[in-house]
């Protein structure tokens, strides 16, 4: 604030100056000019009088002549003094309105109440910087969820249209250079109460900048950093605590399941996808021959993969340089650039161009040629939907999409990620188990998911552990529904962790120790229920025993005494 008090007083001086000497000039004439007193003698206006009369005089209220009736030189200096008190605040209003309008006024006013409020956040919040695409899709995925965000955006226009967004609490925003440290501190970057940091800025280099000051300034918060690039993906990935998404690579690796093991892909996105959806088809890639469109960085993850596969493919741009590469062909998205490619005789179309409209073209132009072609496509513009979903592609790449599903994945549900982690490296049996243990559990409806700590400072827990006898809690008993044991909650576990140590789905006879995390996936009420557990001291003990125990100091005193006497 002290940075807005300078710019005021050094913007409005020449007007501020020019007030005084008016008053001063106004007051000093209005004392000098003698007036009468009520029995006709002559009298000076004392400067209290003199001043009080100016005061309402120049701001036109208007009380009349005071303390006795002016004199005509008396009038005729206060009529002076009228028409240069509204040349001079005429002077300083138009000044305040000019500074009013300033650009560097205005972004700090903004910044100083975007402070204010930055500290005072009292509840935990998410630190986004970069609003484009993926970042509004996330924002808003985050805000549903009920979490609090605080965004940094360098450009005000994309912060003014955030107020445009729907937000159940609208975000604290803020335009400025999120690769400033000031700009970090500011937005809560040391805040005990930020959960995260979210860097998802157009260019690598601002992500790669944004990353590396947060790590410098608060080495403990987690750090979640797009790259789109493989040296950005290296350079980040050096810093520990620092997650980076490659939308590309993702995609890739996808493809590279589907290939594979396509049961893993389908549990995957069964089990990230928003609750209550279907669950999705297990995708079978065919492996014969691909043509490419587009060798952008997109293409390259492509090739790659198909490279690993052992899969023939050919690629067409019109910016391909490389001669010796004779799998590339240099070409506009014309008929005959695919006939060279051999689009009728292959299998795969990927339309991975930069631009949708041209996606859409030399998809339909393949079709023509190819009408069994499996398509897979790419989006790069949201507001291009209609255009993508016009070209009825099997498989659609959306950066955005996929960027906000891998951030809430890592930032909602980690457990979900290492488990999904294990998933993958187990293979298509492990997800064929996970995937029969969910539907027994919970149907085919795709499942939430969540976390639950075996938490002795939890009052459900401290009583399970420490204040119960009898058999020893299991997991069986937190699938159970505590209003009826003899009823399954819809819930099944998915992964145990102890002590850094991850048990993949576990057994329902498994004993919890404290400290246990277990991943579970269900419906809601199934999780509402399951709370019961962390906050009810006497859940537990009335599901293994069907008996509630006392709960007061007087029913408990009481209990004991009986135990004794027995």
């Amino acid at each position: 604030m002290g940075d807005i008090l300078f710019l005021v007083l050094r913007r409005l001086r020449a007007p501020l100056i020019t007030i005084i000497c008016v008053y001063a000039i106004s007051v000093g004439g209005l004392v000098l000019i003698p007036g009468v007193d009520a029995a006709g003698k002559p009298e000076t206006m004392g400067f209290f009088h003199a001043f009080y009369v100016m005061s309402y005089t120049a701001t036109t209220i208007g009380f009349g002549e005071l303390p006795n009736p002016f004199t005509d030189a008396q009038r005729l200096w206060v009529t002076f003094s009228i028409y240069l008190s509204v040349v001079a605040w005429a002077y300083a209003l138009g000044s305040v309105f000019a500074l009013t309008s300033n650009t560097t006024f205005r972004s700090m006013l903004a910044r100083g109440v975007f402070n204010w409020r930055a500290r005072d956040i009292g509840e935990p919040f998410y630190l986004l910087c970069g609003y484009g695409q993926s970042g509004a899709a996330l924002a808003r995925a985050l805000d549903r969820q009920g979490a609090r965000l605080v965004v940094i955006e360098a450009r005000e226009d994309k912060v003014e249209r955030m107020a445009l967004d729907e937000f159940v609490t609208p975000p604290l925003a803020l335009a400025a250079d999120a690769r400033l440290a000031d700009v970090l501190e500011d937005a809560g970057v040391r805040n005990p109460r930020c959960l995260a940091l979210i860097a998802l800025a157009g260019d690598d280099g601002v992500n790669q900048a944004i990353a590396i000051g947060a790590r410098v300034l608060n080495p403990e918060l987690p750090i979640v950093a797009r790259a789109k690039s493989n040296d950005a993906e290296l350079n980040l990935a050096a810093f520990e605590g620092v997650r980076v998404i490659n939308p590309f690579e993702t995609f890739a690796e996808n493809l590279r399941l589907t290939l594979g093991a396509p049961e893993v892909l389908q549990a995957e996105e069964w089990l990230t996808g928003a609750p209550g959806s279907a669950c999705p088809a297990c995708i079978a890639l065919p492996r014969r021959r691909w043509v490419l469109v587009g060798f952008g960085r997109f293409g390259h993850a492509i090739s790659a993969l198909l490279d690993d596969a052992g899969i023939p493919w050919k690629a067409f741009d019109p910016s391909v340089t490389d001669d010796d590469e004779k799998r590339l062909i240099r070409g506009a998205h014309a008929e005959h650039v695919l006939h060279d490619a051999g689009i009728e005789d292959a299998d795969v179309l990927v339309a991975g161009a930069g631009i949708d409209a041209v996606n859409l073209g030399v998809t339909t132009l393949a079709r023509r040629l190819n009408p069994g072609l499996f398509v897979i496509i790419r989006q790069n513009n949201a507001r291009d939907r209609a255009l993508i979903e016009a070209a009825r592609a099997d498989i659609r790449f959306v950066q955005s999409e996929l960027v906000v599903h891998e951030c809430l994945q890592i930032l909602t549900t980690p457990m979900l990620g290492r488990f999904i982690a294990m998933m993958r490296a187990g293979g298509a049996d492990m997800a064929r188990a996970a995937m029969e243990r969910v539907r027994a559990a919970s149907g085919e409806a795709a499942p939430l998911s969540w976390t639950f700590a075996c938490d002795v400072m939890e009052p459900g827990m401290f009583a399970a552990f420490f204040q119960r006898a009898g058999e020893p809690l299991c997991l069986r008993h937190l699938l159970a529904d505590p209003t009826d044991p003899r009823e399954p909650l819809a819930a099944t576990a998915l992964l145990l962790e102890r002590a850094g140590a991850p048990r993949p789905l576990p057994a329902p006879e498994t004993v919890l120790k404290p400290g246990d995390r277990v991943l579970f996936v269900g419906d809601d009420a199934a999780r509402r229920l399951q709370l019961r557990y962390l906050r009810e001291p006497g859940t537990v003990a009335w599901v293994c025993s069907g008996r509630e125990p006392p709960r007061s100091l007087v029913f408990r005193w009481w209990h004991e005494r009986r135990q004794g006497a027995a």
